[in-house]
């Protein structure tokens, strides 16, 4: 590899709009929207009219393909940064339509004053006022001469000052001469490297991420379609979070409305389930894995590119190849019938709300092996109880955390090359003994964070063993779950605070528990042991002043439902340590007896 990684050149406006035109430079996000303000827009016209630096664009050079034939292929430039300014200058100087968040197309008008030298976004007032010209790229654009255009302005505003008004209109008609940086980054570079390259040149520090370069690797593409299928992952992944996009796509794409990707996520119109709803990262990553066998992203940029990686070359049937499994592994995503299966096989789990899954690469993975089982053909029973076990050990193990491409990786080869049941069986035998469930679950549970994936999987656990809420006669923790049910500190905060008690005291997980909101309020900031003792009077008395519990027996089984020791019945503030400790392990070893019947 050369030394010189990039080349960083100055380029006139007008050259790099032609090179877009002509495909040398490929916009690989041109169907997406366009997410600039419109005054955005004209403080861009502004800079350059005033001859003031505007940032550069970022490029980077396709390698050279080998053909059938022998023979190379020159590659093209893909803009990787610089889109939405890019897309600005066409809008604004060449007159170009772009796409709003809803997918509609529209026109961004930039007005100009001559004799102010200023920019505007039109508007009504604007389009009345003749001291204005309403829309430059039309003056921009046409072939007609410097004189002839202040002519004509002049004959509108006859008291204008005529060297003003020149030299505005000079001004303007320079804007496609003006420069902008390309910083060229060169075609031999592992994608790490442009990674790093990118954040250090990028003057807003924003990281890209390698499934930003995977998609514009793929819309980049003309031979295999790839605008469509770049844009099939993104209508797929914001219909998954608004169905009503369907009607945008139908009013603003009548060619996608045609083709079989758009038919194959019609479904989701009318899908109100929010368990998963992937974005364009991890749809990448499912079906990555699926059809490729392989986790790490810039493995898939560089099969994209045509990547052989024994020879070290790139060649026509590798991008051939990799294409076709991309559009396979995204009709095995989008098929209904596998969405919502897995779907159900999660909330079987017990997941039953979107905030109870903190990491989407647990749930991406847990995908991925579904549609892999589905695909090798495994009875459905089989299926579900590998999947969710796979998924709640994936969070407890912390698996799909820190640099889990790596582990990813490891667990797809793995699994290929010995089956599932093999794996999953070894790394249950290895992380999941008994020290796990005694100490290592217990020390996971002694954190202050109520949004802690192991309070989620324990609430998950007491939805799947059909438990019910702290001091609930009859409604469950789905119900709750279900039902916006209130997360309850047993040991009040209120009463916690009043005692001098800090927020990492009274946030532990093990202080914590799903319950009815009105009995929330009604505890209030009591002592348990105050609490409690009213529980008991209510269940002599039938008063019932907390919750609808009407035996010791019934009391007893609910507190067993919820992990929570007997001991709290006379538990005072000095309990609270010892409190904890015995409860993280009836929470660990609840959390046990639901994973085992998983």
């Amino acid at each position: 590899m050369s030394s010189q990684k990039y080349s960083v050149n100055q380029q006139l406006v007008e050259s790099m709009l032609a090179w877009v035109k002509s495909g040398e430079i490929a916009i690989p996000e041109i169907q997406r929207p366009f997410v600039w303000k419109q005054s955005k827009v004209r403080d861009l016209m502004d800079s350059l009219y005033q001859g003031f630096p505007v940032g550069y664009i970022i490029t980077w050079l396709n390698p050279n393909v080998r053909l059938k034939d022998g023979t190379m292929s020159g590659g093209k430039k893909i803009l990787i940064d610089g889109q939405q300014r890019v897309t600005a200058l066409r809008a604004a100087i060449v007159g170009e339509t772009v796409l709003d968040d809803e997918y509609n197309e529209r026109r961004i008008k930039i007005a100009f004053h001559p004799i102010e030298e200023r920019f505007e976004v039109q508007n009504p007032a604007i389009v009345k006022d003749k001291t204005w010209i309403p829309d430059i790229s039309i003056t921009l654009q046409q072939e007609v001469s410097l004189i002839k255009q202040l002519r004509e302005y002049l004959e509108l505003n006859p008291e204008a000052d005529e060297d003003q008004v020149e030299q505005g209109l000079t001004r303007l008609s320079q804007l496609p001469k003006r420069q902008i940086g390309v910083i060229e980054l060169m075609s031999d570079l592992d994608i790490e490297t442009a990674t790093e390259i990118f954040v250090r040149i990028n003057d807003a520090g924003v990281p890209l991420s390698q499934a930003d370069f995977a998609m514009s690797k793929i819309a980049a593409d003309t031979d295999h379609e790839g605008q469509h299928l770049r844009k099939t992952i993104d209508y797929f992944c914001h219909l998954a979070i608004a169905p009503h996009f369907i009607k945008a796509i139908e009013r603003n794409d009548k060619t996608f409305i045609q083709s079989e990707e758009f038919r194959a996520m019609k479904w989701l119109q009318n899908e109100k389930e929010d368990l998963y709803d992937p974005s364009y990262v991890d749809m990448l990553r499912v079906v990555f894995g699926l059809e490729f066998k392989r986790a790490k992203l810039s493995d898939l940029v560089a099969l994209l590119s045509g990547r052989n990686f024994e020879t070290r070359t790139y060649e026509k049937e590798i991008i051939e190849d990799s294409f076709a499994k991309l559009r396979n592994g995204m009709h095995a995503f989008m098929r209904e019938t596998s969405f919502k299966r897995f779907l159900m096989i999660i909330r079987s789990a017990g997941f039953r709300k979107p905030d109870m899954i903190r990491s989407s690469n647990a749930i991406n993975f847990a995908y991925l092996l579904y549609l892999w089982l589905v695909k090798q053909g495994r009875q459905s029973e089989e299926i579900e109880g590998i999947v969710k076990r796979w998924f709640v050990m994936s969070i407890l193990t912390s698996r799909a955390t820190g640099s889990f491409e790596s582990q990813f990786d490891r667990d797809i080869k793995q699994i290929e090359a010995r089956g599932v049941d093999a794996v999953l069986q070894e790394i249950e035998d290895g992380a999941l003994g008994e020290g796990f469930w005694n100490v290592i679950l217990p020390q996971n549970l002694n954190r202050a964070n109520a949004s802690s994936p192991f309070l989620y999987v324990f609430l998950a656990a007491q939805s799947n063993l059909g438990h019910r809420g702290f001091l609930s006669k009859d409604i469950t923790i789905t119900d709750l779950l279900e039902q916006r049910g209130d997360i309850h500190h047993i040991f009040p905060k209120a009463f916690m605070r009043k005692n001098g008690r800090s927020w990492g005291e009274y946030n532990q997980v093990a202080n914590l528990v799903l319950m009815q909101q009105e009995i929330n309020i009604r505890i209030g900031s009591k002592a348990p042991s105050d609490y409690m003792s009213s529980v008991l009077e209510g269940i002599s008395d039938g008063t019932f002043r907390f919750g609808a519990i009407t035996t010791k027996e019934e009391l007893d089984s609910n507190l067993s439902e919820n992990a929570i020791p007997a001991s709290l019945m006379a538990a005072s503030l000095a309990d609270f340590d010892s409190f904890l400790e015995e409860r993280r392990l009836l929470m660990s070893k609840l959390i046990e007896r639901y994973y085992k019947r998983l």
